[in-house]
């Protein structure tokens, strides 16, 4: 029997590694895992590192068990489970010293399974299927849910939520669940014989969970959808996007058909490219239905001809970015926040769109909502910037809730009675000095017809080329960016009230700087921090600015691109900007923003002691 290295209890505080081969079924047994302990009331973490091939390259699924609620990559790794002999020598060298490594001892031990300071367990795991359950593909399976069993025997984690999952998820195939608590209850037992159970690190039971759910971005925002009341949905397969579209039609399937007829009432189109599914967008939505699209950076590029048309003809339309890296196709199943500038100034000419920064899949449901109707108010594109990290990864989340008295804003269209009333309907005229102006719906009265144009036009809806007719519309399209200031939500500010160092965030950064926060407080540094949630910017986000002398902007891109538009977009001096850069793909960890605050606040100190202040 393997000895363990000596090491401190470490009770609801550690992060596993699931080290695996895409396409072997391994994504099943780690979610079980991870809501295992989500519901013995541990707060918990799941992040999916996975290939963008559809089988047989290395994938990795780290779990991090976190009491106090922590939802970043903590950038440690206490328990590895190597199942894979390709990376061996990279998943030997990530566990960090005092830890754990699981691998398959059916086979001898590579010799790169070789560390002093970290304690190796083997267990046999292709062996044990073999003698226990008959065909290739379903001792693979197996496998991976028989060391799900092996860490619940080390770990303590309770088997009768493992089978209660599971029954769960197979409630339609009996079957299914036996075949598959045999597996686990293999390698418990196998464990509980042969290992040292339990590890230092192990469970305990909460009541942290209660009141939470785990979801992803993708399904959470396409249910928002369903409740903003959008039917039509066009789109181009793309990761990270495609799940939301997914989700999206099944949620449709079962709320959007017609109970009597049996008719869908819904519209799901796979375009044949992602300028075709914008364009689809557009014509729904000027025809009065809320439509809407996901994509990813690359057909964002391709759309840009048909967002500068919708910016400029004034139609909504509503777009979800799941972000992943670029440029070109880039690392199409990583992560990061790349496509600020490419969708704040999407097409060419003078353009400037709304741009909602969800920070985890609770803000993609309810930011859902708030999209559609900012972008029929303000008869506009709006983005919503999610990211692969929150879009295709598992979060705990609030309970989501609904008000069943919402009604979606359509902004200003006008009824077929107060079309008849004017004496004459002009699309482009500013009558309420907004910005907005009044649209018509097809089909609703003759006398509210216009022609849409994307080539000049005045006020009026007339064609023109005449330049102060033209520059009346481009300033109006400027008056009502600034106009949706004061609509757009307000940045998240907590302020110490002591602090003139602020610290300055979208998105899913949230979580690494929360954490980042509590270590810098321990350590006697107080830091203020706002989380901006849209552009263009509020005033808050001018006043914070302002109020502080040193302010720390965290992104996960290489071009401070968030730096960049508060820059351009607001009067804040640059020498008060220093960026903090993340863009290696992986969702950062607290460790990268202590560490350049306390060198940037380090060297502020000595300078300012060199000079005899």
């Amino acid at each position: 029997m393997a000895q363990p290295a000596k090491a401190p209890d470490r009770v609801n505080d550690f992060v596993i590694k699931l080290a695996n081969v895409n396409g072997t079924g391994s994504a099943s047994a780690n979610t079980l895992l991870m809501k295992a302990i989500f519901r013995m009331g541990i707060p918990v973490m799941g992040k999916n590192y996975f290939p963008s091939n559809i089988q047989g390259l290395p994938t990795w699924y780290e779990i991090r068990v976190t009491r106090d609620g922590y939802v970043a990559r903590s950038g440690r790794v206490d328990l590895m489970v190597a199942m894979n002999a390709e990376t061996y020598h990279k998943d030997v060298r990530e566990v960090s010293p005092g830890g754990y490594l699981i691998y398959d001892s059916t086979w001898p031990r590579a010799t790169v399974l070789t560390r002093d300071d970290i304690t190796i367990l083997g267990v046999p795991l292709a062996r044990i299927c073999n003698e226990n359950f008959v065909g290739v593909r379903n001792r693979i399976l197996m496998k991976n849910i028989m060391y799900a069993g092996v860490l619940a025997a080390l770990l303590e984690i309770d088997v009768e939520v493992i089978r209660g999952l599971l029954t769960e998820s197979y409630a339609k195939k009996p079957a299914l669940v036996d075949a598959n608590m045999k597996a686990v209850q293999l390698g418990y037992d196998y464990a509980k014989a042969n290992l040292p159970c339990p590890l230092p690190l192990r469970v305990e039971r909460m009541d942290k969970t209660r009141g939470n759910i785990m979801i992803d971005g993708n399904t959470a925002a396409a249910l928002g959808c369903v409740y903003a009341g959008a039917t039509v949905a066009p789109w181009y397969p793309i990761t990270p996007s495609t799940s939301l579209m997914d989700a999206f039609k099944s949620f449709c399937q079962k709320l959007r058909v017609d109970p009597e007829t049996g008719k869908n009432n819904f519209a799901v189109i796979q375009a044949e490219d992602e300028l075709s599914a914008i364009g689809m967008v557009l014509g729904a939505n000027w025809n009065g239905a809320r439509a809407f699209t996901a994509t990813s950076g690359p057909g964002i590029s391709l759309m840009n001809e048909f967002i500068g048309l919708a910016y400029y003809a004034e139609v909504p339309a509503v777009i979800f970015d799941i972000q992943r890296v670029g440029p070109s196709t880039g690392m199409p199943t990583r992560t990061q926040q790349c496509d600020l500038m490419l969708c704040a100034y999407a097409s060419h000419g003078d353009t400037k769109h709304v741009l909602l920064f969800p920070s985890n899949p609770e803000e993609c449901f309810y930011m859902a909502v708030q999209a559609f109707d900012l972008a029929e108010r303000l008869q506009t594109p709006v983005f919503v910037m999610s990211d692969l990290d929150i879009g295709m990864n598992d979060w705990m989340c609030k309970d989501l809730t609904w008000d069943d008295a919402y009604r979606p804003d359509r902004g200003k269209v006008l009824t077929k009675e107060e079309i008849e009333a004017l004496p004459k309907f002009h699309r482009y005229l500013d009558k309420d000095d907004d910005g907005i102006p009044y649209r018509t719906l097809p089909g609703v009265s003759a006398k509210g017809a216009y022609f849409t144009r994307g080539s000049g036009h005045n006020q009026y809806g007339g064609y023109t080329e005449d330049s102060t007719e033209y520059q009346v519309v481009l300033d109006r399209l400027l008056r009502k960016f600034k106009r949706a200031r004061t609509l757009v939500p307000p940045p998240v500010i907590e302020a110490t009230g002591t602090s003139n160092i602020g610290l300055v965030a979208i998105g899913s950064s949230r979580g690494a700087v929360n954490e980042a926060r509590d270590i810098l407080a321990k350590r006697g540094i107080a830091i203020d921090y706002m989380r901006i949630k849209a552009f263009p910017f509020t005033k808050e986000v001018e006043a914070f600015m302002a109020e502080h002398e040193k302010i720390f902007v965290v992104e996960q891109n290489r071009d401070a691109q968030l730096k960049a538009l508060l820059t351009l977009e607001t009067d804040v001096p640059k020498s008060k900007l220093h960026s903090i850069l993340h863009y290696s793909g992986l969702p950062m960890t607290s460790k990268e923003i202590v560490e350049a605050v306390l060198a940037e606040i380090g060297d502020a100190r000595r300078a300012a002691m060199a000079s005899g202040h």
